[in-house]
């Protein structure tokens, strides 16, 4: 866990969901579909609290925590400058494998966006799981963040030079295989881990989970260039691509494709 909260202490995950916000408007998008109106949301593995604050915005309580002081802090700082501090909960700094000190079965929904593909190792997985499993309440809605291993694969054959140790075909057929990710560059991403698509519902199934929705965060839309999008901005269509994207996201054959895949389900 040292490198990830080095990485995440000297990276602006806030500038990057600015930058590339398509990934937070489709998880937004849906979210709002399966969010309670009101109650105690648990955004575990916040960051800096983008999702936080919007969930604050909607009147529900938040209980933020990350594993990075910093993100942590800085969360304090935009819940303050938003006038939303009253809506938090508290701010932790905590593993999501040991949710320590968060009670059992409280929390009405339970976000986990990050610290799963974070956790190379299965037992680190599980538990991370059983604690999601553990604070949430019968009946809650839970929205977990993954990635995808075919999409990974595509970006290190498409960008190799990038992607080291990615750059060599037999690096790339034992990432296909075990579904782990340790960049050579020092100071580029951090160390994770990728599913493949067909064993995300199975696994969170096992942990107590009813699969309520599976969605590519990023749709087809990850597969545009910026000149690309910019052809049907300068059309007028921006809107109308937005639209195309979110419906396609559901659509299992372009799961796969999508960097990020937002898993919704209910505790049993």
């Amino acid at each position: 866990m040292e490198n990830v909260i080095d990485y995440y202490s000297h990276f602006d995950e806030w500038g990057r969901l600015d930058r590339e916000p398509l990934e937070f408007i489709m998880n937004w998008h849906y979210m709002k579909q399966y969010l309670p109106p009101c109650g105690n949301v648990l955004d575990n593995g916040s960051g800096p609290g983008k999702y936080s604050m919007e969930l604050a915005k909607q009147g529900l309580t938040v209980t933020l925590s990350d594993i990075t002081p910093r993100l942590v802090e800085i969360a304090k700082e935009k819940a303050s400058e938003l006038g939303l501090t009253e809506y938090f909960n508290g701010f932790h700094v905590l593993n999501a494998t040991n949710l320590d000190g968060l009670p059992n079965e409280f929390f009405d929904a339970s976000l986990m966006l990050g610290p799963l593909y974070h956790l190379q190792r299965e037992e680190e997985r599980i538990n991370a799981v059983r604690e999601l499993f553990r604070v949430t309440k019968k009946e809650g809605i839970i929205f977990v963040a993954f990635q995808s291993r075919m999409r990974m694969t595509i970006t290190s054959l498409q960008f190799p030079q990038y992607w080291k140790p990615n750059d060599t075909m037999d690096s790339i057929n034992e990432f296909c295989s075990t579904g782990i990710f340790n960049h050579a560059d020092q100071g580029r991403f951090t160390g994770a881990y990728y599913f493949n698509v067909d064993e995300i519902k199975p696994f969170m199934e096992s942990h107590g989970f009813e699969t309520m929705d599976l969605i590519g965060s990023s749709s087809i839309g990850g597969m545009l260039n910026n000149e690309q999008k910019q052809f049907w901005e300068e059309k007028g269509e921006s809107r109308k691509l937005m639209n195309l994207l979110i419906e396609k996201a559901k659509d299992p054959s372009v799961l796969g494709i999508s960097s990020h895949l937002l898993y919704i389900g209910r505790r049993k």
